[in-house]
């Protein structure tokens, strides 16, 4: 069975948001490297700005909810969550370690995450994550207008539950 909390930053939990975190960042920056899109294969440092992450998730995510999941006591997942004034949010950082994977984990997540936004709900994805834009798109969100420019990387929106402003 998955639980899912709200990780406790700083305390407790910033060891294991670091360690999932810096998994999710490492995996990302061997992606892009096999697509020619960085420089460094993954296993060297992390740029400074993902390293903090790792380093200091209390910092990093200040005002946002990082929510892990666990699985016979592990944590195993995590998912960052932001949200703005007009109660819209966006996800970030949505990871399951490989052999938790196909359990539900990141449907659990998902399902948390979202919960926790009163409007709308955006994210962005590696158009090579097929898996995950296929999980995304079953969970409502659809294609958006860009916000990020950065070759490759797909924008999605869920619209909220809130009414006309």
């Amino acid at each position: 069975m998955t639980t899912i909390r709200a990780a406790s930053l700083p305390g407790p939990d910033a060891t294991a948001v670091g360690r999932l975190v810096g998994a999710y960042l490492r995996a990302t920056e061997q992606e892009k490297a096999a697509r020619g899109l960085a420089s460094d294969p993954g296993d060297g440092p992390l740029p400074p700005r993902y390293q903090a992450e790792v380093d200091d998730p209390a910092a990093a995510f200040a005002g946002a909810t990082a929510l892990l999941a666990a699985r016979g006591g592990a944590d195993v997942g995590v998912v960052v969550v932001t949200r703005d004034a007009a109660g819209d949010g966006e996800l970030k950082r949505l990871w399951v370690d490989p052999a938790a994977r196909g359990a539900g984990v990141a449907r659990a997540l998902l399902d948390h995450a979202i919960g926790l936004v009163a409007g709308a709900v955006r994210l962005t994805v590696w158009d090579w994550r097929e898996d995950a834009i296929r999980a995304y798109r079953r969970h409502g969100f659809t294609p958006a207008a860009a916000w990020d420019g950065r070759e490759r990387l797909v924008c999605l929106e869920r619209r909220g539950l809130k009414g006309p402003s």
